[in-house]
Order: C-alpha cells, then structure tokens, then sequence
C-alpha cells in the first residue's frame, strides 16, 4: 500500500466546511467521490484540518492510501476533471507509509482579507470592512499572541480537544496591492473558530474599543466571552502547511 499526499485548493463558499457530514455537501465529501470514480473504489482522504463552512484553502493538504504506483501528473490531470470548479488539485506526490497529514504537519498558516472598499466581484472571498482602523495598534496587540500560550479565550465553546495550548509564530497586519487589509498568522495548531475571533478582538484594538495591553489580561482569562465577536468566514484562507522534508519521498513542489 502507498500513501500520497494531494495538495489542493478550493472556494468554500457552497460547501459547509471540510469534513464529511449528514445533509450537507463538504468539501471531502465531494473530493472522495472524484477519487472513487477515478480509481474505481472507496479511497478515504485525511486532511491536515478542517475548515469549517465559507471558509476558503489556497492550500490544504490531505493523504489517501493507494495499492499502485501513480503517475501524479495523470492523477491531476483526471481529477481535475472530475471536480467542480471550485476545487482544484495542483500537486499529489508520494509519501512515507507512515507520514500524517494531520499529525505530522509543523505548522499551518492563515490570512484574513479585509477589504477597504465594496466590490462586485469576488465578495464571498473577502469582509467588506468600511469603518477606518489603526493598523499600528492592532500589529502591537498582534505581538502578544506569539509564543506558546492557552488560546481558550479564542476557541468556540463545548469543542473536545486534548489542550488549548498553541504556539504562535507569526501574527501581523498587512495591506495588499488591492489595499486590502491582510492579517496572517501561523501556528503548530488552531483551535475552532480561533482565527476568526482573534480577528474580531484585533478589529476592537483598531477601532479604540480595546486597548493593546488589555490582550494579555484577555488571554490570562481563558473566557470565550471576553473576546471579541467573530468575523464571517468569507475573509478567511488556509494558505499554508509546512511539513518535515523526511516524510516525503516524491517532491515536485519546491
């Protein structure tokens, strides 16, 4: 048996998130019927997370176990075909039998796109943001994130996971060539919904609702409620997953 990673992007404005769910179209729910047609049988795909609904990837990862020997360029080739348009895969390569798509991913990054002024084209795929902000004060407040800490403040409540720590290493606002508002942020792991509420506190900072150094008292309070509200899922991208180079054994991807 071999194992393949498929790295692939989609729109996830009409899907409700990643994982396979009872009434309702997802993302791997239509992406493993496009390998079973292709192949012929049942292929399961594990992802490096899930995304839930509206969100967007311009990157995910997800590993499926095969007993051939694939051409990837041909598997791209078909299964491109077989997908809608808003699902596209661009690179598949072969892994170690033991390689995770979850487990062994490093780090995972995600943008959040605020745009500056209403547009036609494109508006599930961004937050139509009007209000001005002080993106000085929301890259200070950005700063306290770093770091390993216990993000329970920023998860959505009743979620079952074994911690709530994550390491943070990169949080920053930026503006685009669109003069869009970006912040990027990247991390070991995420909590449910934690991007979008980090985001919607940050927006606070920059409207003078919060101050900069109310971050750290915000997160010491490990209380969802104290955060601030959560910004829609249209804005938001997977865009990265960083792997250990020793898990591959096929890498066309630089």
């Amino acid at each position: 048996m071999r194992r393949y990673f498929a790295y692939f992007q989609y729109d996830g404005t009409a899907y409700h998130g990643w994982q396979i769910q009872p009434n309702a179209l997802t993302v791997q729910e239509v992406f493993q019927k496009a390998l079973k047609i292709f192949f012929q049988k049942e292929v399961e795909l594990v992802a490096a997370g899930r995304t839930d609904t509206g969100v967007h990837a311009s990157e995910m990862v997800a590993h499926f176990d095969i007993d051939q020997n694939l051409q990837e360029k041909d598997v791209i080739f078909h299964l491109n075909h077989l997908l809608p348009k808003d699902i596209a895969v661009f690179d598949v390569m072969e892994v170690e039998p033991d390689f995770h798509a979850r487990f062994d991913a490093t780090s995972r990054t995600y943008n959040y796109v605020l745009s500056r002024k209403k547009t036609a084209f494109k508006p599930n795929q961004s937050h139509y943001f009007y209000r001005q902000l002080d993106i000085d004060s929301m890259n200070e407040a950005a700063k306290l994130l770093l770091g390993e800490q216990d993000f329970s403040c920023f998860s959505k409540s009743n979620t079952q996971t074994y911690t709530n720590l994550c390491n943070i290493t990169e949080a920053h606002w930026s503006i685009d060539d669109e003069q869009n508002w970006v912040f990027k942020i990247s991390a070991n792991r995420f909590l449910r919904n934690m991007v979008r509420s980090i985001v919607g506190t940050l927006i606070e900072v920059g409207e003078g609702k919060r101050t900069v150094e109310s971050i750290r008292a915000l997160i010491s309070s490990k209380d969802r409620r104290n955060a601030g509200s959560s910004v829609p899922a249209s804005g938001l991208f997977l865009t990265k997953i960083m792997y250990p180079e020793k898990g591959f054994i096929s890498r066309t991807t630089p």
